[in-house]
C-alpha cells in the first residue's frame, strides 16, 4: 500500500511539473485608443487564471501607419518574439504569408461570425485572422447645442458646414473662444484615407481603387469632395486638424469645444462615462452625403486576431485567439468599449443593448460599410493609401487644389498597377 501511495504521489508530482512545463509564455502586439488596453489585460488576466499560460501585451503607437511599419520589420526578420499580432482589416492580403491558416482551427464556431467579417479577413482558402470587432464611423453632433440654437442634424456635408460655423460663432459670441464646428483625422497616415474615401464616395466620386483595378479618382466629384474638406481647415476646423488622429479628435470633441466630430464607434462609450463633460449631451448619426439623392459612405474599420507562423507556441497562440473572441469577452468589449462585435448574437443581447444601444443601431451601418481597396491593389495596397492620404493631405495644407492634387495622384497609382498589383 505503501509502495502505491508513493508511486501515486509521485505521479501527482510529475503531473504539476509537466503542467508547468507546457504552460507558454506569449506576447501579443496590439495597438489601442480609448480603453481597448485596458480590457484586453483584463480578459487576459482571466485567460492566464484558467490556463496558466501568461500573456504580454507589446504595445503600439496610436498611429496604425506606425504599427504597420513596425510589423513588417519583425515579419520580414521571422521573429519569434510575437505569437499573436491584432491586424487591422486591410492588411490580410499583403502579410498573408507570415500567418497561420486560421480556418482548421475554428471550423466549428466560424459560420457564429459576421459573414462580411469573415470574408475580409480571407486571401483564397486562407483565413489570415479571426476577427475581433468591426467598426463603421458615426457623425458625433452636440444634441444640447443643436437644440439652443435650433438647428437639425445635417443631412448633407454642405449643411454640416453651416450648422457648425453658425454654432460655433455663437458660442464663440457668449465667450467659449475655443469652440470649434468639426473635428476629424487629418493628419497624414492611414485615418485620413478613412475620412477622404468617405467624402469622395458620398459625393459620387467613386473609389480609390475600383474593385476591378480601375483607377477614376481623378474626377470632378472627388475633387469637389477634398475642396470643400480644404475649407474646413482654419475655419470651421483648426489648423492643427491636420496632425489630428483619432485620440486628438476626440479630445476636443469630449471636452466640450467642437460641435461635430468624425470618429469610430470607440468614442460613444467614452463620451458617455462619469468623467466625461459631454455625457448626456451629445447623439449620433449616420455620415451626411454629398447632396441631394447621394448616399452616406462609411469606412470599414475592424481589427483581427492572426497568429504568427513564426511563434514557437503556435497551440498556445491559436488558444488565446479564440479564447479573446468568445461571446463573453466580445460581449464586454461592446459594453465597455461600444466596438461593434463580430459574432451575430452579441447584437441581439438584451443587456449590450440596454448598456450600449449604439451597438444594435450600428449594425446596418457595419454591415453596408465601404472597404478600402486592399483587396483590388494587394500587396502595393499601403503605397496606394500613401499617395491619396497624401494628395488629400497637400490639399488641405494649402499646396494645390484637389484637381491638381488628383491629377498627379492618378498618374502615380498609374505607375504603382503597372507594378503589378
Amino acid at each position: 500500500m505503501k509502495r502505491h501511495l508513493a508511486f501515486l504521489t509521485a505521479l501527482a508530482g510529475a503531473t504539476v511539473l509537466a503542467g508547468t512545463a507546457i504552460a507558454a509564455e506569449l506576447n501579443i502586439v496590439h495597438g489601442s485608443v480609448g480603453r481597448d488596453q485596458e480590457i484586453l489585460r483584463s480578459q487576459l488576466d482571466k485567460f492566464e487564471a484558467e490556463t496558466g499560460h501568461t500573456v504580454t501585451i507589446v504595445s503600439m503607437p496610436e498611429s496604425t501607419t506606425d504599427q504597420f511599419a513596425q510589423y513588417k520589420l519583425w515579419l520580414a526578420a521571422q521573429s519569434s518574439d510575437i505569437d499573436v499580432y491584432r491586424l487591422d482589416v486591410i492588411w490580410a492580403p499583403q502579410i498573408e504569408t507570415h500567418f497561420i491558416d486560421l480556418k482548421p482551427h475554428v471550423e466549428d464556431i466560424i459560420d457564429d461570425y459576421v459573414q462580411g467579417a469573415i470574408e475580409s479577413q480571407m486571401v483564397g482558402d486562407k483565413l489570415v485572422a479571426l476577427p475581433m470587432f468591426l467598426g463603421a464611423p458615426a457623425l458625433y453632433y452636440r444634441s444640447d447645442l443643436l437644440e439652443k440654437h435650433g438647428k437639425d442634424v445635417p443631412a448633407t456635408w454642405q449643411e454640416m458646414t453651416e450648422t457648425a460655423k453658425a454654432i460655433m460663432e455663437a458660442e464663440r459670441a457668449e465667450g467659449n473662444e475655443d469652440m470649434w464646428g468639426f473635428v476629424f483625422q487629418g493628419a497624414a497616415y492611414e485615418g485620413l484615407t478613412c475620412n477622404a474615401q468617405e467624402w469622395i464616395a458620398s459625393f459620387g466620386g467613386g473609389r480609390i481603387v475600383e474593385n476591378d483595378g480601375t483607377i477614376a479618382i481623378n474626377n470632378p466629384k472627388a475633387a469637389e469632395a477634398i475642396n470643400l474638406a480644404a475649407s474646413w481647415v482654419g475655419d470651421i476646423a483648426p489648423d492643427g486638424v491636420l496632425n489630428y488622429k483619432e485620440e486628438d479628435a476626440r479630445g476636443v470633441f469630449q471636452s466640450g469645444n467642437s460641435v461635430f466630430m468624425r470618429n469610430w464607434n470607440y468614442a460613444y462609450a467614452l463620451g458617455n462615462g462619469d468623467d466625461s463633460p459631454i455625457k448626456g449631451k451629445f447623439g449620433v448619426s449616420t455620415l451626411p452625403t454629398g447632396g441631394e439623392g447621394m448616399e452616406p459612405a462609411h469606412t470599414l474599420g475592424g481589427w483581427h486576431l492572426g497568429v504568427s507562423k513564426y511563434s514557437e507556441n503556435q497551440e498556445e497562440a491559436i488558444e488565446l485567439v479564440r479564447f479573446l473572441n468568445n461571446y463573453e469577452n466580445q460581449k464586454e468589449r461592446a459594453i465597455v468599449t461600444s466596438r461593434p462585435p463580430t459574432l451575430t448574437a452579441v447584437y441581439e443581447d438584451p443587456e449590450v443593448a440596454a448598456e450600449q444601444e449604439f451597438i444594435p443601431l450600428w449594425k446596418p451601418v457595419v454591415d453596408g460599410a465601404l472597404p478600402r481597396p486592399s483587396a483590388a491593389t494587394k500587396r502595393q495596397y499601403n503605397e496606394v493609401s500613401s499617395e491619396f492620404w497624401t494628395a488629400v493631405h497637400d490639399t488641405m495644407s494649402g499646396k494645390g487644389t484637389a484637381e491638381e492634387n488628383l491629377a498627379r495622384l492618378e498618374a502615380r497609382l498609374q505607375r504603382l498597377k503597372g507594378a503589378n498589383w
